[in-house]
């Protein structure tokens, strides 16, 4: 219902106004407090990359991750990621992922960023303790925090919004009136709005996803799949998932959407979905790979972004890195 609330324009919207005015000058109130000075916030000594978002919901950060850590590296940087590690409780914070790190523990995005990337990853919910430990610990010389961009408690050198380029700002309205965390105005703020899906405007960077190759769940082997299939989503905007398959020529018997984050129960899935080929999205795929059946499948998808962005960001960050005698 809410969900519905958000993304049009109704009398129902203003019985939350109370509320959203309050939301308003409570994150308001906030950010001045940290740019004053009156709360203090870290300053990382490598800069600090953030990938975010000024709506609630999936808007495709996690492959902007990707990219990064991808450019990154091919650049010759070393780059480690922090996260809050949302959907996941770990045995102590900061956490160091390692081969045998599940979702239960560092949350669903974390994990498919570290089994994906192979570099370091940290969560935690004081993400400056995460950011020390891969400085300290894992020699990285720039940090990509996955989400944060109301995380004021730690300073940022470049910040990149991301946003759904179909549903956009969705009725413009802060929370819980609409899905705004901040008022649009915070996006002249970055150094870059990018665009996932639809039609980016003139001031934003198109991105879009290409999907790779089918892989199992359990092996992760390669294969092509036809005839009737399922499909699985618990991601912020399933339906994006869903449109993706359809337009790949999938017939889809089921589609199922499940909360974002969602723990799965085996026993559930498991019977819900034997009799066919299941495919699911990569970051689902990181919660069932010890329950899998045979017929599981997930969508591996990367980010293309055009190339004088990833030159702009990239001077950038030299600039950066210069001005810090690093």
């Amino acid at each position: 219902m809410i969900e519905w609330l958000w993304y049009r324009r109704s009398w129902v919207n203003w019985l939350f106004a109370p509320l959203a005015l309050l939301f308003a000058l409570l994150t308001t109130t906030r950010r001045a407090l940290y740019r004053a000075g009156w709360i203090r916030s870290y300053r990382a000594p490598v800069p600090v990359i953030v990938v975010g978002n000024i709506t609630v919901g999936g808007n495709g950060k996690t492959p902007v991750v990707l990219w990064l850590v991808d450019l990154l590296t091919k650049a010759g940087y070393r780059p480690g990621v922090v996260s809050r590690g949302y959907g996941g409780k770990a045995p102590h914070y900061p956490y160091l992922l390692h081969p045998a790190a599940t979702a239960a523990e560092a949350g669903d995005e974390p994990v498919l960023i570290y089994q994906r990337c192979g570099c370091p990853v940290a969560v935690a919910p004081k993400r400056a303790a995460a950011v020390q430990l891969l400085v300290e610990q894992c020699g990285v010389d720039v940090i990509i925090c996955d989400d944060g961009l109301q995380h004021y408690a730690l300073q940022r050198d470049i910040e990149l919004a991301v946003m759904d380029g179909e549903r956009r700002l969705g009725n413009g309205w802060l929370m819980p009136m609409g899905p705004l965390r901040e008022t649009p105005s915070r996006l002249r703020q970055v150094m870059a709005v990018i665009c996932n899906g639809g039609q980016a405007r003139p001031d934003e960077i198109q991105m879009s996803l290409q999907p790779a190759p089918l892989r199992n769940v359990r092996t992760n082997h390669v294969a092509i799949i036809t005839g009737a299939v399922d499909a699985l989503a618990g991601i912020g905007y399933p339906p994006r998932f869903f449109n993706s398959l359809l337009q790949q020529g999938y017939a889809l018997n089921q589609q199922v959407a499940y909360a974002d984050h969602q723990q799965f129960n085996a026993d559930e899935l498991q019977q819900r979905f034997a009799l066919r080929p299941l495919i699911m999205t990569e970051k689902d795929a990181v919660k069932c790979r010890d329950f899998a059946l045979d017929n599981w499948w997930y969508l591996p998808v990367s980010a293309q972004l055009p190339d004088k962005f990833a030159t702009r960001l990239l001077a950038q960050l030299k600039e950066l890195r210069h001005g810090a005698g690093l």
